[in-house]
């Protein structure tokens, strides 16, 4: 099926050589169930002539049968082609379609509108470069709208094209587009979608679809072909980074050693010098071995084969690099999650992970939270269900090389296999580093070359000076729990005593020490890990130290306290429920993240773990600040830290 061509039947040579070197766009259609996806398509074949005539023929018959238009022709049957489809006239499994213009060629993903299908949409949407958002101009957003614009922005889909179809059951009109077009750039504000178009259009009537409509004269935009058609999308392919994981040593004779594999992304020139990883070893490309003959450059997403002028180890699993640009290497990673399962994730279960052409074994660690992709607050959670997404950290059982996926997505994704049924139960994207995501100095050594200074003023010469032993405090919970006046309290009362103690307060550490960073998980790991280093500096002077902080997650609250040291760290949960918290919010931050002007904010977009065995437990909506802060006194005084 292709566009109409006078090459066909003067010149199929030069017709074929033309169709082959025609840039390919690959596009999906998505929305919720009943807001003309199948139709769309189907009407956009059918409109321009790319419908093969048997085909065209049985539609027709079909659409008496299973027909959605009253016995008329119904164009969504040539993508709704499983029976069940048919019958209940909805979409089931991704359909594909191919077609080409004088411009492109085509391939289209039909998603599922169904919640249950979410796994499927996500299936068909992994391998595109545009969407085209579908909204009933009757209901406008729905649930499933927000859901698969939610899956198109987490899966790096840069280019969107919100179609407004049906426009023929409004009466065309103005104010009720624009009334949407609205509603879904409030929504989408909160989503990475750098290109955004919006278009009126009704799929059946073929209005908006290859030429402009009469109907909707005020609509001074492109038609959906054209936008097709023109969508810029060859800067969207990493050129930069070259990376060719290895899949095969093609070894057919003594005289020729290859490896072969598709380039993920970059360039590669023969003669370059490259590295193998994980064994960092290095050659020169000899040749660029292909089908068709060898070539000087190669480019993704090319299959090809790489000879090397010099006899390197090679095998399956490994990745080709050049030596100045590196991916990392690592058994650890942060990932967005989408379970496609009917058993529901386990933590700490030993899973197979593919990751590019090498697959280990590994566990999700931790599992951050889960996603509401209709509201899209992040809530924690023990396990992820059926078509659930959240964030998670895996540790591999040998390290693996990858990118951060909005990087590059070739190496930047990942399957987990169940290895007993051998069944995919879950799609990754790996979280960069660089963008907070894994960035993590908690294990990192010191320098070779610095030296630990030891003071020559003891821990018993101080604990005799003050008449105590130093000690830490972490006042942890949800924002507005009263952590701050706690804290004030405690240090008012130990004061009063004789002690010397120190508050570390979470705002102050951001508008001094940490005013670099933001509020990822990483770079709230971060500003605690600097806490603690802190706290640990001024135990080691001899003074108690109170630290009121968020810090959401267990992990992170374990690792503080390894660097202060275990034996003198104490945990206060601050056990507010976030009820009362937004009741005595005095500055508004509940507020702001519900109308998301704060992200991955605990307790309305980012989670909370609160401490598995926490030394101490504040319930802040039963007592008051200063009974709290004396229960802190007095565990201190329990603890020994007071002498």
């Amino acid at each position: 099926m292709s566009h109409q061509s006078e090459l066909i039947s003067t010149d199929i040579d030069a017709y074929l050589k033309q169709h082959e070197n025609k840039e390919l766009l690959r596009f999906l259609t998505c929305g919720s169930v009943d807001d003309g996806k199948s139709t769309l398509i189907g009407m956009l074949l059918y409109e321009s002539k790319m419908i093969y005539e048997d085909t065209l023929a049985s539609m027709e018959q079909d659409s008496v049968k299973y027909g959605t238009t009253g016995g008329g022709f119904d164009p969504a049957l040539l993508t709704d082609g499983l029976k069940a489809e048919r019958e209940q006239g909805i979409t089931i499994d991704v359909a594909y379609r191919y077609f080409s213009t004088a411009k492109r060629k085509f391939i289209i993903a039909d998603c599922p509108g169904h919640e249950q299908y979410t796994r499927n949409m996500a299936t068909g949407a992994s391998t595109c470069d545009l969407a085209i958002i579908l909204i009933d101009a009757r209901h406008g957003l729905m649930t499933q709208t927000k859901r698969h614009s939610f899956i198109v922005s987490l899966l790096g889909i840069k280019h969107v094209l919100v179609a407004v179809n049906k426009m023929d059951l409004v009466d065309f009109s103005e104010e009720r587009f624009n009334e949407i077009v609205r509603d879904y750039r409030d929504f989408a504000t909160k989503l990475e979608m750098p290109d955004q178009h919006f278009m009126p259009i009704s799929a059946l009537k073929g209005d908006n679809l290859l030429e402009h409509s009469p109907n909707m004269p005020w609509y001074e935009g492109a038609t959906l072909m054209h936008h097709l058609e023109n969508v810029h999308i060859a800067s969207d392919r990493n050129l930069i980074d070259f990376r060719m994981p290895v899949q095969y040593v093609n070894r057919p004779n003594l005289d020729f050693r290859g490896f072969c594999g598709t380039i993920a992304s970059g360039t590669l020139k023969r003669g370059d010098e490259i590295m193998v990883l994980p064994s960092k070893k290095t050659s020169r490309v000899k040749s660029i071995v292909t089908y068709d003959g060898d070539l000087d450059e190669a480019f993704a997403p090319l299959a090809v084969t790489i000879t090397t002028e010099e006899e390197i180890d090679i095998s399956r699993g490994d990745m080709i690099v050049r030596p100045d640009n590196q991916p990392r290497i690592t058994d650890k990673l942060e990932a967005t999650l989408v379970w496609m399962a009917e058993e529901p994730l386990l933590p700490g279960k030993d899973y197979l992970i593919k990751h590019c052409t090498r697959v280990t074994t590994g566990h999700i660690s931790t599992l951050r939270y889960k996603i509401d992709v209709n509201t899209l607050h992040r809530t924690p959670s023990a396990t992820l269900a059926l078509n659930e997404i959240g964030r998670c950290q895996m540790q591999l059982s040998q390290p693996i090389t990858l990118d951060g996926y909005r990087r590059n997505k070739g190496t930047g994704a990942f399957i987990v296999i169940d290895r007993v049924s051998n069944i995919t139960v879950g799609a990754g994207m790996i979280l960069d580093r660089k963008t907070a995501e894994t960035s993590d100095h908690w294990d990192d050594e010191a320098s070779d070359t610095l030296e630990a200074r030891t003071s020559p003023v003891t821990m018993d010469e101080r604990s005799a000076r003050y008449g105590q032993n130093p000690m830490t405090v972490l006042l942890t919970g949800l924002p507005a729990a009263g952590k701050t006046p706690i804290a004030g309290a405690i240090e008012r009362k130990l004061f009063d005593l004789g002690r010397a103690v120190v508050v570390i307060d979470g705002q102050n550490m951001r508008r001094g020490l940490s005013r670099d960073l933001g509020f990822s998980a990483d770079d709230r790991s971060e500003n605690i890990r600097r806490a603690a280093e802190v706290a640990k500096t001024l135990n080691n002077a001899g003074f108690i130290t109170i630290a009121a902080f968020v810090a959401p997650h267990e992990e992170v609250r374990q690792k503080a306290a390894a660097v202060v040291g275990a034996d003198r760290f104490l945990v206060a949960h601050v056990s507010a429920p976030a009820e009362w918290c937004r009741e005595h919010d005095d500055q508004g931050m509940y507020a702001k993240a519900d109308a998301g002007e704060l992200t991955n904010f605990s307790g309305v977009s980012g989670g909370y773990e609160p401490p598995t065995k926490p030394d101490i437990v504040l319930p802040t909506d039963e007592l008051s600040f200063d009974e709290c802060a004396e229960r802190v006194v007095k565990l201190l005084e329990d603890r020994g830290a007071l002498g």
